[in-house]
């Protein structure tokens, strides 16, 4: 009966070590469940991860904001209400002073070369500000235009319209435009446009479509607006608590989500402009020299940008760093002012 006992528990012991319990991480977003960015790229990320680890890591995905409105995220995951999750920094004003310069406007045609960028610049210049989690990715956004339920080609066309701004850097943009910006949730935004309480929004394409704003806004102006400052992020503690090849498969996976999915990329870009198009959305491109004035007023932001900051000194290193970085990606940083640019 003795050894019978003792083989049971070995069997147990055996069993428990081939059928250990998968380590369940909870990642949270703000982005629709049913958007673009959940579909192609989180849902991928995590079952990359899960699949990568032979199932040793899973997941569940909150997402559409279950865990709290968008602003929020990164304190949800900093405080390990999530385990893992994407965050806004730029919808926190002056809690990540030097990182909203990732917001700029700049020509970024997919998320894939927004994060590499943002990662160089975390690096570089920008840990000090995310001290308290364990950050996977930095990154700006893809380019955001000017969407509106009127036709806009000129500077003329925007003056003293009611423009929805993420916040951060566009809304200064908004104002030196001559238009008034205003904050509000995305959510809130299509029937803001529906009922005519504002006249545009500044955003990117995926959110047009994952949000059908191309229902109530069909012009876009295709001069980039920049957009927001925005991130992975792991809860320290549970991060601290992986074994180290956990920690290795996460990195890779997530170090650059967009291109290790494919989704939100450079190819994946071009497809949403020609969806947006098939919509009937009409996008506009501004001429030359509409187009020099119009990003002259955003390098001005950036200047006033800089002088506001605690240390000017080190802000203005910051923008001169972006502006390196940038170049060295193959884009342009628009708004960085002449000056500032080697």
């Amino acid at each position: 009966m003795r050894k019978f006992a003792l083989g049971v528990t070995l069997s147990l012991l055996l069993l428990g070590s081939t059928f250990s319990v998968a380590e369940n991480l909870k990642f949270s977003t703000w982005h629709a469940a049913v958007g673009r960015e959940v579909q192609t790229v989180w849902i991928p990320m995590m079952e990359s991860i899960k699949k990568e680890s032979d199932g040793k890591l899973d997941y569940t995905m909150f997402a559409g904001g279950a865990l709290g409105k968008g602003p929020a995220h990164y304190d949800i995951v900093k405080n390990g209400m999530s385990d893992m999750g994407y965050f806004t920094a730029t919808w926190t004003p002056g809690k990540f002073p030097l990182s909203e310069i990732l917001s700029s406007a700049m020509w970024i045609d997919g998320k894939d070369k927004a994060v590499a960028i943002g990662n160089e610049m975390f690096e570089l210049a920008l840990k000090h500000e995310f001290e308290d989690v364990h950050m996977l990715e930095l990154n700006g956004c893809i380019q955001s235009f000017l969407w509106t339920k009127k036709p806009v080609q000129s500077l003329n066309d925007v003056k003293g319209l009611k423009i929805r701004t993420p916040g951060g850097l566009q809304t200064q943009y908004i104002k030196n435009l001559g238009a008034e910006p205003v904050f509000m949730p995305l959510g809130d935004v299509y029937t803001s446009l529906d009922t005519g309480a504002i006249d545009g929004v500044v955003t990117c394409p995926p959110l047009v479509l994952s949000f059908k704003l191309y229902e109530v806004a069909k012009y876009g102006v295709v001069a980039t607006f920049g957009c927001v400052t925005e991130g992975v992020a792991m809860n320290k503690s549970k991060w601290d608590k992986l074994d180290a090849g956990s920690q290795e498969i996460i990195t890779k996976v997530a170090n650059n989500p967009f291109a290790h999915t494919g989704g939100l990329d450079h190819k994946s870009y071009a497809e949403m402009i020609v969806e947006l198009k098939e919509k009937g959305v009409q996008l506009h491109d501004l001429n030359p020299a509409e187009q020099e004035e119009w990003f002259a007023s955003f390098q001005q932001v950036t200047r006033d940008w800089v002088a506001a900051q605690k240390d000017p000194k080190q802000a203005e290193e910051v923008v001169r760093t972006l502006a390196r970085v940038v170049k060295k990606h193959g884009s342009d940083a628009v708004a960085i002012p002449p000056e500032w640019k080697e």
